[in-house]
């Protein structure tokens, strides 16, 4: 078997080819789940404030008394 050079704790460290891969698909699966995780936030937290920031205004016709703005009356 062949051998690679993985860094671990910043030391250089020779091991099998099928434990580098397993070692370099670990920290590929944890960085993909921390950037799907980090999207689905920056995508929940913009659809929320979006939410938050547009009121909609109620049409001047479909207002009710108790809507209107008082120098209307």
């Amino acid at each position: 078997m062949s051998k690679q050079v993985i860094s671990v704790d910043g030391q250089d460290t020779i091991v099998r080819e099928d434990t580098a891969k397993a070692f370099r698909g670990v920290h590929w699966a944890l960085i993909s789940l921390a950037a799907f995780i980090l999207i689905t936030a920056i995508l929940f937290f913009a659809g929320v404030i979006k939410l938050t920031a547009d009121e909609p205004a109620v049409p001047a016709s479909n207002r009710t008394a108790a809507e209107a703005p008082a120098g209307s009356r």
